[in-house]
Protein backbone atom coordinates (compact mmCIF):
# COMPACT_ATOMS: atom_id res chain seq x y z
CA UNK A 1 0.00 0.00 0.00
CA UNK A 2 2.80 2.51 0.83
CA UNK A 3 4.01 1.65 -2.88
CA UNK A 4 1.00 2.27 -4.53
CA UNK A 5 0.95 5.68 -2.60
CA UNK A 6 3.85 6.90 -4.09
CA UNK A 7 3.28 5.01 -7.45
CA UNK A 8 -0.13 6.66 -7.41
CA UNK A 9 1.97 10.30 -7.00
CA UNK A 10 3.81 9.21 -10.03
CA UNK A 11 1.24 9.20 -12.26
CA UNK A 12 -0.91 12.08 -11.28
CA UNK A 13 2.11 14.61 -11.16
CA UNK A 14 2.77 15.06 -14.94
CA UNK A 15 -0.96 14.70 -16.04
CA UNK A 16 -1.93 18.63 -15.29
CA UNK A 17 1.23 19.68 -16.47
CA UNK A 18 0.58 18.97 -20.03
CA UNK A 19 -3.43 19.85 -19.16
CA UNK A 20 -4.38 22.88 -16.89
CA UNK A 21 -1.09 23.83 -15.51
CA UNK A 22 0.03 24.44 -18.88
CA UNK A 23 -3.13 26.32 -19.82
CA UNK A 24 -2.19 28.34 -17.15
CA UNK A 25 1.41 29.01 -18.10
CA UNK A 26 0.73 29.97 -21.50
CA UNK A 27 -2.41 32.21 -20.72
CA UNK A 28 0.39 34.07 -18.14
CA UNK A 29 2.97 34.75 -20.97
CA UNK A 30 0.26 35.66 -23.52
CA UNK A 31 -0.51 33.61 -25.78
CA UNK A 32 -3.84 33.04 -27.88
CA UNK A 33 -6.85 31.63 -26.32
CA UNK A 34 -6.80 29.37 -29.85
CA UNK A 35 -3.88 27.89 -29.51
CA UNK A 36 -4.39 27.62 -25.89
CA UNK A 37 -7.34 25.36 -26.98
CA UNK A 38 -5.31 23.66 -29.46
CA UNK A 39 -2.73 22.58 -26.69
CA UNK A 40 -5.25 20.44 -24.89
CA UNK A 41 -4.70 17.81 -27.89
CA UNK A 42 -1.86 16.83 -25.59
CA UNK A 43 -4.47 14.92 -23.42
CA UNK A 44 -5.35 12.70 -26.28
CA UNK A 45 -2.69 10.88 -25.67
CA UNK A 46 -4.00 9.15 -22.41
CA UNK A 47 -7.08 8.32 -24.40
CA UNK A 48 -5.40 6.17 -27.24
CA UNK A 49 -3.12 4.47 -24.88
CA UNK A 50 -4.80 1.20 -25.53
CA UNK A 51 -3.49 0.62 -28.68
CA UNK A 52 0.19 0.49 -27.42
CA UNK A 53 -1.21 -1.34 -24.16
CA UNK A 54 -0.39 -4.93 -25.26
CA UNK A 55 3.08 -4.21 -26.56
CA UNK A 56 3.45 -2.79 -22.84
CA UNK A 57 1.93 -5.94 -21.49
CA UNK A 58 3.72 -8.49 -23.51
CA UNK A 59 7.07 -6.96 -24.47
CA UNK A 60 10.49 -7.42 -22.65
CA UNK A 61 12.47 -4.09 -22.72
CA UNK A 62 16.24 -5.32 -23.36
CA UNK A 63 18.65 -5.31 -20.06
CA UNK A 64 16.37 -3.20 -17.86
CA UNK A 65 13.19 -7.16 -17.79
CA UNK A 66 17.05 -8.20 -16.68
CA UNK A 67 17.23 -6.13 -13.89
CA UNK A 68 13.99 -5.13 -12.89
CA UNK A 69 11.36 -7.07 -14.07
CA UNK A 70 8.57 -6.13 -16.67
CA UNK A 71 6.29 -4.36 -15.13
CA UNK A 72 9.42 -2.35 -12.82
CA UNK A 73 11.39 -1.51 -16.17
CA UNK A 74 8.55 -0.31 -18.13
CA UNK A 75 7.28 2.20 -15.08
CA UNK A 76 11.10 3.50 -15.03
CA UNK A 77 11.61 4.13 -18.41
CA UNK A 78 8.45 5.93 -18.87
CA UNK A 79 9.26 8.28 -15.53
CA UNK A 80 12.69 8.51 -17.52
CA UNK A 81 10.95 9.75 -20.73
CA UNK A 82 8.52 11.99 -18.20
CA UNK A 83 11.66 14.03 -16.38
CA UNK A 84 12.99 14.41 -19.82
CA UNK A 85 9.83 15.78 -21.15
CA UNK A 86 9.37 18.33 -18.34
CA UNK A 87 13.34 19.28 -17.88
CA UNK A 88 12.93 20.78 -21.83
CA UNK A 89 9.59 22.14 -21.20
CA UNK A 90 11.02 24.15 -18.57
CA UNK A 91 13.42 25.63 -20.83
CA UNK A 92 11.46 26.26 -23.93
CA UNK A 93 10.13 29.49 -24.20
CA UNK A 94 6.54 29.09 -24.85
CA UNK A 95 5.90 32.84 -27.07
CA UNK A 96 9.27 32.14 -29.54
CA UNK A 97 8.11 28.42 -29.69
CA UNK A 98 5.08 26.83 -29.11
CA UNK A 99 5.64 24.28 -31.83
CA UNK A 100 8.90 22.95 -29.52
CA UNK A 101 7.08 23.47 -26.74
CA UNK A 102 3.80 21.00 -28.23
CA UNK A 103 6.50 18.74 -29.06
CA UNK A 104 8.18 18.10 -25.63
CA UNK A 105 4.52 18.50 -24.32
CA UNK A 106 3.97 14.86 -26.45
CA UNK A 107 6.62 13.17 -24.80
CA UNK A 108 5.56 13.77 -21.21
CA UNK A 109 2.16 12.90 -21.91
CA UNK A 110 3.00 9.90 -24.23
CA UNK A 111 5.42 8.36 -21.46
CA UNK A 112 2.86 9.06 -18.79
CA UNK A 113 0.36 7.39 -20.43
CA UNK A 114 2.45 4.64 -20.79
CA UNK A 115 3.77 4.75 -17.27
CA UNK A 116 -0.48 4.36 -16.13
CA UNK A 117 -0.55 0.75 -18.11
CA UNK A 118 2.00 -0.48 -16.51
CA UNK A 119 1.38 0.83 -13.20
CA UNK A 120 -2.09 -0.36 -13.67
CA UNK A 121 -0.65 -3.90 -14.25
CA UNK A 122 1.54 -3.76 -11.73
CA UNK A 123 -1.31 -3.32 -9.28
CA UNK A 124 -3.39 -5.70 -10.09
CA UNK A 125 -0.47 -8.46 -10.12
CA UNK A 126 1.20 -7.38 -6.71
CA UNK A 127 -1.56 -8.66 -4.70
CA UNK A 128 -4.34 -11.13 -4.23
CA UNK A 129 -7.39 -9.79 -5.46
CA UNK A 130 -9.04 -8.83 -1.73
CA UNK A 131 -6.70 -6.36 -1.44
CA UNK A 132 -7.48 -4.84 -4.67
CA UNK A 133 -9.34 -2.11 -3.32
CA UNK A 134 -7.38 -1.33 -0.78
CA UNK A 135 -4.54 -0.51 -3.19
CA UNK A 136 -6.97 1.30 -5.37
CA UNK A 137 -8.00 3.51 -2.42
CA UNK A 138 -3.95 4.23 -1.89
CA UNK A 139 -2.84 4.77 -5.32
CA UNK A 140 -6.14 7.86 -6.03
CA UNK A 141 -5.26 9.17 -3.07
CA UNK A 142 -1.70 9.26 -4.06
CA UNK A 143 -2.75 10.54 -7.46
CA UNK A 144 -5.01 13.57 -5.81
CA UNK A 145 -1.87 14.46 -3.58
CA UNK A 146 0.13 14.55 -6.82
CA UNK A 147 -2.62 17.25 -8.64
CA UNK A 148 -2.56 19.29 -5.79
CA UNK A 149 1.41 19.65 -6.33
CA UNK A 150 1.29 20.10 -9.95
CA UNK A 151 -1.66 22.24 -9.78
CA UNK A 152 -1.25 24.49 -7.05
CA UNK A 153 2.04 23.96 -6.25
CA UNK A 154 3.25 24.33 -10.10
CA UNK A 155 1.04 28.22 -9.46
CA UNK A 156 2.79 28.84 -6.68
CA UNK A 157 6.24 28.20 -7.75
CA UNK A 158 5.53 30.16 -11.22
CA UNK A 159 4.17 33.29 -9.11
CA UNK A 160 7.33 33.15 -6.92
CA UNK A 161 10.07 32.33 -9.04
CA UNK A 162 9.26 31.72 -13.35
CA UNK A 163 7.58 29.27 -14.97
CA UNK A 164 11.34 27.69 -15.97
CA UNK A 165 11.64 26.99 -11.63
CA UNK A 166 8.22 25.49 -11.57
CA UNK A 167 9.01 22.83 -14.39
CA UNK A 168 12.52 21.57 -13.20
CA UNK A 169 11.07 21.28 -9.51
CA UNK A 170 8.38 19.35 -11.14
CA UNK A 171 11.12 17.40 -13.39
CA UNK A 172 12.70 16.52 -10.34
CA UNK A 173 9.93 15.71 -8.19
CA UNK A 174 9.57 12.07 -11.22
CA UNK A 175 12.70 10.97 -8.51
CA UNK A 176 9.94 10.40 -5.92
CA UNK A 177 8.80 7.74 -8.01
CA UNK A 178 11.53 6.29 -9.61
CA UNK A 179 13.13 5.72 -5.97
CA UNK A 180 9.97 3.61 -5.44
CA UNK A 181 10.47 1.21 -8.45
CA UNK A 182 14.07 0.67 -7.27
CA UNK A 183 12.64 -0.44 -4.08
CA UNK A 184 9.64 -2.17 -4.26
CA UNK A 185 9.63 -6.13 -5.84
CA UNK A 186 8.64 -7.29 -8.83
CA UNK A 187 4.99 -9.07 -8.67
CA UNK A 188 5.63 -12.72 -8.84
CA UNK A 189 2.79 -14.11 -10.23
CA UNK A 190 0.29 -13.18 -12.12
CA UNK A 191 -3.15 -13.57 -10.53
CA UNK A 192 -5.17 -12.57 -13.23
CA UNK A 193 -3.97 -14.94 -15.78
CA UNK A 194 -7.13 -15.76 -17.56
CA UNK A 195 -6.16 -14.31 -21.02
CA UNK A 196 -3.06 -16.17 -21.31
CA UNK A 197 -4.97 -19.36 -20.80
CA UNK A 198 -7.25 -18.10 -23.56
CA UNK A 199 -3.91 -17.23 -25.84
CA UNK A 200 -2.77 -20.58 -25.20
CA UNK A 201 -5.68 -22.28 -26.05
CA UNK A 202 -6.10 -19.94 -29.62
CA UNK A 203 -2.64 -20.69 -30.13
CA UNK A 204 -3.27 -24.63 -30.36
CA UNK A 205 -6.45 -24.35 -31.84
CA UNK A 206 -4.43 -22.46 -34.90
CA UNK A 207 -1.92 -24.79 -34.96
CA UNK A 208 -4.12 -27.81 -34.83
CA UNK A 209 -6.73 -26.77 -37.63
CA UNK A 210 -5.38 -23.54 -39.62
CA UNK A 211 -2.11 -25.35 -39.86
CA UNK A 212 -0.15 -22.38 -38.82
CA UNK A 213 3.43 -22.48 -38.05
CA UNK A 214 4.66 -22.04 -34.29
CA UNK A 215 5.27 -18.15 -34.77
CA UNK A 216 1.98 -17.57 -36.52
CA UNK A 217 -0.25 -19.63 -34.14
CA UNK A 218 1.61 -17.48 -31.26
CA UNK A 219 0.81 -14.64 -32.92
CA UNK A 220 -3.02 -15.67 -33.24
CA UNK A 221 -3.14 -16.37 -29.80
CA UNK A 222 -1.44 -13.31 -28.14
CA UNK A 223 -4.00 -10.98 -30.84
CA UNK A 224 -6.48 -12.77 -29.52
CA UNK A 225 -6.02 -12.43 -26.28
CA UNK A 226 -4.48 -8.79 -25.96
CA UNK A 227 -6.47 -7.17 -29.09
CA UNK A 228 -9.74 -9.17 -30.20
CA UNK A 229 -11.09 -10.57 -27.38
CA UNK A 230 -11.87 -7.84 -25.02
CA UNK A 231 -13.95 -6.25 -28.13
CA UNK A 232 -15.59 -9.76 -28.62
CA UNK A 233 -16.12 -10.57 -25.13
CA UNK A 234 -17.91 -7.05 -24.51
CA UNK A 235 -20.08 -6.93 -27.98
CA UNK A 236 -21.30 -11.10 -27.80
CA UNK A 237 -22.26 -10.15 -23.94
CA UNK A 238 -23.89 -7.14 -24.13
CA UNK A 239 -25.27 -6.66 -27.65
CA UNK A 240 -27.20 -4.31 -28.95
CA UNK A 241 -27.06 -2.52 -25.63
CA UNK A 242 -23.37 -2.27 -26.22
CA UNK A 243 -23.73 0.76 -28.33
CA UNK A 244 -25.92 2.49 -25.93
CA UNK A 245 -23.19 1.43 -23.07
CA UNK A 246 -20.62 2.54 -25.30
CA UNK A 247 -21.93 6.02 -25.93
CA UNK A 248 -22.29 6.58 -22.70
CA UNK A 249 -18.87 5.95 -22.10
CA UNK A 250 -17.96 8.07 -24.60
CA UNK A 251 -20.28 11.49 -24.04
CA UNK A 252 -20.27 11.32 -20.19
CA UNK A 253 -17.18 13.61 -19.16
CA UNK A 254 -17.36 15.57 -22.52
CA UNK A 255 -19.34 18.76 -20.61
CA UNK A 256 -16.51 18.53 -17.93
CA UNK A 257 -13.34 17.77 -19.84
CA UNK A 258 -14.17 20.45 -22.60
CA UNK A 259 -14.80 23.30 -19.81
CA UNK A 260 -11.78 22.64 -18.30
CA UNK A 261 -9.73 23.17 -20.70
CA UNK A 262 -10.43 27.30 -20.72
CA UNK A 263 -10.37 27.10 -16.55
CA UNK A 264 -7.51 28.75 -16.04
CA UNK A 265 -7.34 31.30 -18.69
CA UNK A 266 -11.11 32.24 -17.69
CA UNK A 267 -9.43 32.80 -14.01
CA UNK A 268 -6.35 34.62 -14.76
CA UNK A 269 -6.76 36.69 -18.12
CA UNK A 270 -10.79 36.98 -18.35
CA UNK A 271 -11.67 37.44 -14.53
CA UNK A 272 -8.00 38.81 -13.20
CA UNK A 273 -7.12 36.83 -10.52
CA UNK A 274 -3.70 36.47 -9.81
CA UNK A 275 -1.82 32.47 -9.74
CA UNK A 276 -1.70 32.22 -6.15
CA UNK A 277 -5.57 33.02 -5.87
CA UNK A 278 -6.17 30.31 -8.48
CA UNK A 279 -4.19 27.90 -6.92
CA UNK A 280 -5.51 28.83 -3.31
CA UNK A 281 -9.67 28.15 -4.49
CA UNK A 282 -9.10 25.97 -7.58
CA UNK A 283 -6.28 23.37 -6.25
CA UNK A 284 -5.90 23.36 -2.56
CA UNK A 285 -9.65 24.26 -1.64
CA UNK A 286 -10.68 22.59 -5.28
CA UNK A 287 -8.85 19.39 -3.86
CA UNK A 288 -10.92 18.82 -0.57
CA UNK A 289 -14.06 19.79 -1.79
CA UNK A 290 -12.97 17.34 -5.13
CA UNK A 291 -12.64 14.34 -2.19
CA UNK A 292 -15.76 15.19 -0.47
CA UNK A 293 -17.54 15.00 -3.59
CA UNK A 294 -15.77 11.58 -4.31
CA UNK A 295 -16.68 10.23 -0.46
CA UNK A 296 -20.58 11.41 -0.87
CA UNK A 297 -20.19 9.72 -4.67
CA UNK A 298 -18.75 6.33 -2.58
CA UNK A 299 -22.19 6.64 0.05
CA UNK A 300 -24.99 7.26 -3.09
CA UNK A 301 -23.81 4.20 -5.37
CA UNK A 302 -24.11 1.97 -1.78
CA UNK A 303 -27.20 3.35 -1.04
CA UNK A 304 -28.93 3.82 -4.70
CA UNK A 305 -26.90 1.71 -7.28
CA UNK A 306 -24.31 3.28 -10.08
CA UNK A 307 -26.81 3.97 -12.82
CA UNK A 308 -28.71 5.97 -10.65
CA UNK A 309 -26.09 8.02 -8.96
CA UNK A 310 -24.51 8.37 -12.96
CA UNK A 311 -27.80 10.11 -13.92
CA UNK A 312 -27.31 12.69 -10.86
CA UNK A 313 -23.65 13.09 -11.54
CA UNK A 314 -24.86 14.13 -15.33
CA UNK A 315 -27.65 16.49 -14.15
CA UNK A 316 -24.99 17.88 -11.71
CA UNK A 317 -21.89 18.44 -13.90
CA UNK A 318 -24.07 20.07 -16.97
CA UNK A 319 -25.39 22.23 -14.04
CA UNK A 320 -23.00 23.23 -12.47
CA UNK A 321 -21.12 24.41 -15.90
CA UNK A 322 -24.23 26.78 -16.26
CA UNK A 323 -22.80 28.08 -13.10
CA UNK A 324 -19.58 29.65 -15.21
CA UNK A 325 -22.05 31.60 -17.42
CA UNK A 326 -23.52 33.51 -14.34
CA UNK A 327 -19.95 33.97 -12.90
CA UNK A 328 -18.85 35.38 -16.44
CA UNK A 329 -21.23 38.27 -15.87
CA UNK A 330 -20.15 39.56 -12.59
CA UNK A 331 -17.24 41.61 -11.40
CA UNK A 332 -13.96 39.21 -10.05
CA UNK A 333 -14.89 37.96 -6.35
CA UNK A 334 -13.30 35.29 -4.69
CA UNK A 335 -16.33 34.06 -2.52
CA UNK A 336 -18.60 33.55 -5.58
CA UNK A 337 -15.76 31.81 -7.38
CA UNK A 338 -15.14 29.38 -4.36
CA UNK A 339 -19.03 29.13 -3.93
CA UNK A 340 -18.81 28.00 -7.98
CA UNK A 341 -15.87 25.91 -7.77
CA UNK A 342 -17.12 24.04 -4.94
CA UNK A 343 -20.37 22.94 -6.85
CA UNK A 344 -18.13 22.26 -9.94
CA UNK A 345 -15.60 20.15 -8.10
CA UNK A 346 -18.38 18.23 -5.95
CA UNK A 347 -20.18 17.27 -8.56
CA UNK A 348 -17.03 15.67 -10.40
CA UNK A 349 -16.72 13.94 -7.18
CA UNK A 350 -19.82 12.54 -7.39
CA UNK A 351 -19.79 11.74 -10.77
CA UNK A 352 -15.80 9.67 -11.35
CA UNK A 353 -16.78 7.64 -8.62
CA UNK A 354 -20.23 6.35 -10.29
CA UNK A 355 -18.63 5.92 -13.76
CA UNK A 356 -15.54 4.40 -12.30
CA UNK A 357 -17.87 1.98 -10.45
CA UNK A 358 -20.21 1.33 -13.13
CA UNK A 359 -17.08 0.88 -15.83
CA UNK A 360 -15.19 -1.91 -13.31
CA UNK A 361 -18.54 -3.29 -12.92
CA UNK A 362 -18.39 -4.39 -16.52
CA UNK A 363 -15.00 -5.67 -17.21
CA UNK A 364 -14.90 -8.94 -17.69
CA UNK A 365 -12.66 -11.71 -14.96
CA UNK A 366 -10.66 -12.66 -18.39
CA UNK A 367 -9.95 -9.08 -20.31
CA UNK A 368 -10.25 -6.82 -16.55
CA UNK A 369 -7.07 -4.58 -17.60
CA UNK A 370 -7.87 -4.28 -21.32
CA UNK A 371 -11.26 -3.86 -21.17
CA UNK A 372 -10.88 -1.15 -18.46
CA UNK A 373 -8.07 0.29 -20.47
CA UNK A 374 -10.47 0.38 -23.59
CA UNK A 375 -13.47 2.05 -21.26
CA UNK A 376 -11.00 4.86 -19.93
CA UNK A 377 -9.91 5.61 -23.54
CA UNK A 378 -13.07 6.18 -24.59
CA UNK A 379 -14.15 8.27 -21.84
CA UNK A 380 -11.98 11.13 -22.54
CA UNK A 381 -11.14 10.72 -26.18
CA UNK A 382 -13.99 12.94 -27.38
CA UNK A 383 -13.91 15.12 -24.78
CA UNK A 384 -10.23 15.94 -25.35
CA UNK A 385 -10.83 16.52 -29.09
CA UNK A 386 -13.53 18.99 -28.97
CA UNK A 387 -11.76 20.59 -26.05
CA UNK A 388 -9.10 21.03 -28.59
CA UNK A 389 -11.67 23.76 -30.25
CA UNK A 390 -12.52 25.62 -27.30
CA UNK A 391 -10.05 28.42 -27.59
CA UNK A 392 -11.63 28.95 -31.16
CA UNK A 393 -15.04 29.35 -29.06
CA UNK A 394 -13.65 31.60 -26.63
CA UNK A 395 -12.18 33.83 -29.69
CA UNK A 396 -15.32 33.70 -31.56
CA UNK A 397 -17.89 34.35 -28.94
CA UNK A 398 -16.68 34.80 -25.45
CA UNK A 399 -16.55 32.59 -22.58
CA UNK A 400 -20.36 33.44 -21.31
CA UNK A 401 -21.38 31.52 -24.44
CA UNK A 402 -18.64 28.96 -24.16
CA UNK A 403 -19.36 28.14 -20.81
CA UNK A 404 -23.35 27.41 -21.95
CA UNK A 405 -22.60 25.22 -24.80
CA UNK A 406 -20.16 23.31 -22.77
CA UNK A 407 -23.51 22.86 -20.08
CA UNK A 408 -25.49 21.54 -23.11
CA UNK A 409 -23.34 18.93 -24.19
CA UNK A 410 -24.20 17.53 -20.79
CA UNK A 411 -27.31 16.76 -22.20
CA UNK A 412 -26.86 13.84 -24.34
CA UNK A 413 -25.22 12.08 -20.58
CA UNK A 414 -28.51 12.78 -19.11
CA UNK A 415 -30.89 11.12 -21.38
CA UNK A 416 -28.23 7.87 -21.93
CA UNK A 417 -28.09 7.36 -18.14
CA UNK A 418 -32.07 7.33 -18.01
CA UNK A 419 -32.31 4.98 -21.00
CA UNK A 420 -29.48 2.84 -19.06
CA UNK A 421 -31.99 3.02 -15.84
CA UNK A 422 -34.74 1.61 -17.62
CA UNK A 423 -32.64 -1.29 -19.08
CA UNK A 424 -31.55 -1.98 -15.60
CA UNK A 425 -32.71 -5.46 -15.23
CA UNK A 426 -30.97 -6.58 -18.71
CA UNK A 427 -27.69 -5.06 -17.77
CA UNK A 428 -27.89 -6.87 -14.19
CA UNK A 429 -28.43 -10.01 -15.96
CA UNK A 430 -25.54 -9.46 -18.27
CA UNK A 431 -22.98 -8.13 -16.12
CA UNK A 432 -20.03 -9.89 -15.58
CA UNK A 433 -18.98 -11.88 -11.87
CA UNK A 434 -15.09 -11.45 -11.29
CA UNK A 435 -15.47 -14.11 -9.23
CA UNK A 436 -16.63 -16.62 -11.37
CA UNK A 437 -14.79 -18.88 -13.13
CA UNK A 438 -15.69 -18.18 -17.08
CA UNK A 439 -16.41 -14.90 -16.08
CA UNK A 440 -20.44 -14.98 -16.55
CA UNK A 441 -22.40 -13.98 -13.26
CA UNK A 442 -23.69 -16.62 -11.04
CA UNK A 443 -25.31 -14.71 -8.66
CA UNK A 444 -28.45 -12.56 -8.19
CA UNK A 445 -28.72 -9.26 -10.28
CA UNK A 446 -28.32 -6.65 -7.64
CA UNK A 447 -30.29 -3.25 -7.77
CA UNK A 448 -29.30 0.28 -9.13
Amino acid sequence: MVALLFLGFSAGLPFLLVFSTLNARLADVGVETATIGFFSWLGITYSIKVVWAPVVDRFKLPVLDKLLGKRRSWILLAQAGIATGLYLMAHVDATLAPETLAFCGLLVAFSSATQDVAIDAYRIEIAEERLQAALAATYIFGYRLALLVAGAGALYLAEFWSWQVSYEVMAALVGVGAATVLIVREPSVNHFSAAQDIALKVELEAARHAHLGPQLARFAGWFYAAVAGPFLDFFLRYKELSIAILMMVAVYRISDIAMGVMANPFYLDFMGFSKTQVADVTKIFGFFMTIAGSLAGGVLVVRYGTRKVLLLGAIMTAATNLLFVFLAQYPPDLVTLAAVVSADNLSGGIANVALIAWLSSMTSASFTATQYALFSSLMTLPGKFLGGFSGMVVAGFGYGEFFLVAGLMGIPAILLALFLIRQGDRLDALAPDHSGEDGVKTSQPTSG
